[in-house]
Order: C-alpha cells, then structure tokens, then sequence
C-alpha cells in the first residue's frame, strides 16, 4: 500500500535542494577550511537518500537511472588519477598545481587539482553510501 502524502513530498523537494545547495558550498569550501568531498558527498548522498525514503526506490530509480556501484568506482579513478598526474609530471604522487584565472562575471579564482580529487572524493563517497543503503533496503 502507498501512501499518498502530499506535504512530505512537497517539502522534501524543496529540502532536496536546500541539502544539495549546503553539499556544493563544502565541496568548494573544502580546499581552504573544513569540508571538502567527504563531507561535500556524505551530504549529497544524505539528499539523495531522502529522495528515496519520500519516494519509492523503483521511482528515483525510473528518474535517475544511475548506477551508483560506477559513480564510486570513477570517483576512486578520478581521485587517484589525480595522483598519478603529478607524476606524469615529474613531482611527488598527489602534488598539487593550481593557478589564478580571470572568469568573466566570477573575477580571479584559484583553481587547483585539489578540487579535481575532491570530486572523486565526493564521487565516492555519493556512490559507496548509496549502493550500501541500496543494497539494505533490498534485503527485507
């Protein structure tokens, strides 16, 4: 039997993207204080998992068919990819490069490989926390 609750959709729909907005401000807060793609992904995937609670999984599954046993194994290529660039280049493994760029309406901003290995932290994470809870809520 499903329940047809309306106001728990509605809201979990607009707290969807509150939580993905908080997600993406620690992803690209990460490199110069606290958080990062740990954090950044753990709440990404926390976002993802209400969908699933307010929603059926065979819904989100239909609207978003991805897998999420790839998302983590690209986020764990792209994370040590990033190592092995470094040494392409003759520096340590996980040496960082950035640079200042000047984007037009942004100004200068500093981009990094840091934020490269933080997505595939984040990646991972997204990935390996909702294939686990995936996987629980198939065993009833």
């Amino acid at each position: 039997m499903k329940i047809n609750n309306v106001i728990l959709r509605t809201v979990a729909k607009l707290v969807f993207f509150i939580i993905l907005t908080l997600a993406v401000y620690l992803f690209f807060a990460g490199h110069n204080g606290p958080g990062g793609g740990f954090s950044g992904g753990l709440v990404l995937a926390s976002a993802l998992v209400l969908l699933f609670i307010v929603y059926d999984i065979e819904t989100i599954e239909k609207g978003l068919p991805i897998d999420f046993k790839l998302v983590a194994a690209f986020g764990a290529f792209l994370s040590v990819g990033t190592g092995f660039g470094a040494l392409v280049f003759g520096e340590n493994f996980l040496t960082q490069a950035f640079d200042y760029f000047d984007i037009p309406f942004f100004g200068e901003i500093e981009l990094t490989t840091v934020t490269l290995f933080e997505a595939g932290v984040a990646l991972a994470v997204v990935g390996v926390v909702v294939t686990i809870l995936l996987s629980i809520s198939e065993d009833e």
